[in-house]
């Protein structure tokens, strides 16, 4: 039907219906053509804007779904919610046996200056809690042996990360104050949560009396001042066709222990019962190369296998 404006007015000749009727339809071809204008305009804008600031333009409305970004743009930038902060507690996405360890500190560099680190890395303070067992003779899952030393700890599963933390020293601060240094000899299996330690007992009374049962600390690796030297212990049943290699009394925590072979240096996989294998006995009783968190690197002369000896070195890496 035409507009009210196109109608024909009463009290006219009907000789002049058929110009009227002309006038009309021209009337309304205009009227298509002008409502048509301004939607096609306004597409070729917003087209050659998308082009220029490569987002499509479509994007910008308030109910587009996320970019491949995971943003979701809104329709005015005042409005845009800035990507959340990563929490300082969160570490470092890496395999591992367990769940990540809580951390008082930013996340550690990728470089660190200790490229070979495994979870426990240097200037690092990771927090937990404290809890004590009865050490015994001093073994532990490292299996060290016996020791007099009573300064020592079992590490979590987690942070134990397959014997890796095996050897470390530890600076544990309780709350108060009170600190100790202990050795990690141990692993403490569930329910020890990542960034626990289960002392033994004389290390736990340097920090609290035993009624307390379970304290928070924060804990720290360090590099002691020692002036001991590695040694070198050949597993149980050890022989030139295989044999489990172990290193003793290392002041940095061990990354890599390596045999020489005809061709140069082959790397052996690490236990959690922290021995070093050679399944083939390759390198059995050769050079040995140790290799330390921070990269460094010690060659041992050949030591003849002789399972269940402590045989000493006359190596150690340097402090950091």
């Amino acid at each position: 039907m035409a507009s009210p404006s196109h109608r024909r007015p009463r009290g006219k000749r009907r000789g002049v219906l058929v110009p009227a009727v002309a006038v009309a339809a021209v009337g309304l071809l205009i009227s298509l053509v002008v409502a048509l204008t301004p939607d096609d305009g306004t597409d070729t804008v917003r087209a050659t804007a998308a082009s220029a600031t490569g987002v499509d333009a479509d994007a910008r409305s308030p109910s587009a779904s996320p970019t491949a970004t995971g943003r979701t743009p809104e329709a005015k930038p005042s409005t845009v919610s800035p990507a959340p902060k990563p929490s300082p507690t969160t570490p470092p996405a890496r395999p591992s046996r367990g769940a990540t360890p809580t951390t008082t500190a930013a996340p550690r560099p990728a470089s660190g200056g200790a490229p070979l680190a495994g979870r426990i890395a240097p200037g690092t303070s990771y927090s937990g809690v404290a809890t004590h067992y009865d050490a015994g003779d001093g073994d532990g899952a490292c299996l060290y042996g016996p020791s007099a030393d009573r300064m020592t700890a079992a590490m979590n599963t987690t942070d134990y990360e397959t014997s890796k933390a095996c050897g470390a020293y530890v600076l544990v601060r309780a709350a108060g104050g009170a600190s100790v240094t202990v050795r990690i000899t141990n692993e403490c299996p569930a329910p020890c949560a990542p960034g626990q330690l289960d002392l033994s007992r004389e290390a736990f009374a340097k920090l609290a009396g035993l009624s307390a049962g379970k304290i928070p600390v924060t804990w720290s690796l360090l590099s002691p001042g020692t002036s001991g030297t590695v040694s070198v212990r050949y597993k149980t049943g050890s022989s030139s066709h295989w044999c489990g290699i172990q290193a003793i009394g290392h002041r940095n925590p061990l990354a890599r222990l390596e045999v020489a072979t005809g061709s140069g240096w082959q790397r052996l996989t690490r236990t959690e019962y922290n021995y070093f294998l050679s399944p083939d006995g390759t390198g059995c009783g050769g050079e040995l190369r140790l290799t330390d968190i921070y990269g460094q690197r010690l060659t041992v002369d050949a030591i003849p296998v002789r399972p269940d000896t402590v045989q000493p070195t006359r190596v150690q890496f340097a402090r950091h």
